[in-house]
């Protein structure tokens, strides 16, 4: 029987690193091979940068997956899968690129894996253009346990920008078949957050904290903010992840986040996170733009499915032009982009 190569153009939309990172994960996942080229193309330096190439090998260790073009720069790749296998992992980065977005591209094939997978990843898990650890330990894991997904993220060091060096550990436990998803409407009656500073006084992650609250009060939201404070990280940096919450409940949760910076007051940090989480709660939807983003994915392995988002945009899009190239899935989209949206998939 002719296996057909799938042709990703890695160039659509957005251009980014994601279109890499889920057509590999939904490659290893369908068991079928595929070709991407002009690999970020739309980025300032396009090709492989070492957190994609170790989002690809790793999801090419789970699959017995044999993979040409792996390398940094590189801006195209084959990659054919096997196997799904399961087991104990572990991925270096060796910069600050971002752990959760490795985590975040592994997951969609390891839940499937027939023992599930423990991976440990080093790099970075509070940096710019990526969800921190915190928003998938408050936001991301908690949506797909409704779908009945488990996995268990442990933070065991933080890691900014440029050293990186954080610690996390993800436990992924098999999974034989997904539930489906359908929300549109979110509640809120209380805004939880993690404010934390790494190697900077403790006081910085208080003043975020404060800001945030003060923000969030006067909009009549009440506020629960941890305050973390690390000494055990190679590098300084601080950051302010919050996440919407109702009677306890899992999901409906939206998220918001902000990093600090040299130069950039704390308070800042605290506002910026808390206006942005409070614009995303009055669209009313059930997802923030992010979550709209990563639940593609598992809406196309699913099907049948129908969540509104508070943002449709082009990482969206992106994602469904891969869901729909390696799945039998098709997707309707009410709405414009940059709007809130309902998307649906049968």
């Amino acid at each position: 029987m002719l296996i057909i190569m799938i042709e990703i153009d890695g160039s659509h939309k957005e251009g980014g690193g994601a279109l890499l990172r889920v057509s590999t994960a939904l490659s290893a996942l369908t068991g079928k091979k595929f070709r991407i080229r002009n690999i970020r193309a739309g980025r300032p330096k396009p090709g492989m940068m070492m957190q994609h190439l170790n989002a690809v090998l790793a999801i090419g260790k789970i699959s017995n997956a044999q993979i040409t073009g792996l390398e940094t720069g590189s801006t195209q790749m084959e990659f054919v899968p096997g196997k799904l296998k399961g087991g104990q992992f572990q991925v270096d980065v060796q910069t600050a690129g971002s752990s959760p977005l490795i985590l975040q591209a592994l997951m969609i094939p390891a839940i499937f894996t027939p023992e599930g997978v423990e991976i440990t990843i080093r790099g970075g898990t509070d940096v710019r253009w990526a969800p921190s650890v915190d928003y998938l330990t408050n936001v991301t894991i908690p949506t797909l346990k409704t779908m009945g997904a488990s996995v268990d993220l442990k933070l065991l060091r933080r890691g900014h920008y440029p050293r990186g060096g954080g610690l996390l550990k993800a436990n992924i436990k098999p999974l034989k078949k997904i539930k489906n998803l359908n929300i549109h409407k979110l509640e809120v009656d209380v805004i939880k957050g993690i404010s934390h500073s790494t190697k900077l006084p403790r006081h910085v992650a208080i003043r975020q904290a404060d800001s945030a609250q003060k923000t969030l009060h006067s909009a009549g939201y009440d506020a629960e903010i941890e305050i973390e404070s690390e000494t055990d990280a190679l590098g300084p940096g601080s950051g302010l992840v919050l996440w919407s919450e109702f009677k306890g409940r899992n999901i409906p949760r939206v998220g918001a986040s902000s990093l600090g910076k040299p130069g950039k007051p704390a308070e800042t940090v605290g506002r910026e996170a808390a206006n942005e989480i409070l614009s995303c709660i009055s669209q009313g939807a059930a997802l923030d733009r992010y979550m709209g983003d990563q639940i593609i994915p598992y809406l196309a392995i699913a099907g049948s499915s129908s969540v509104k988002m508070e943002k449709l945009t082009n990482h969206t899009l992106t994602n469904i032009y891969a869901a729909e190239k390696f799945t039998d899935c098709h997707f309707h989209i009410t709405g414009s982009l940059g709007e809130v949206a309902v998307i649906e998939v049968e």
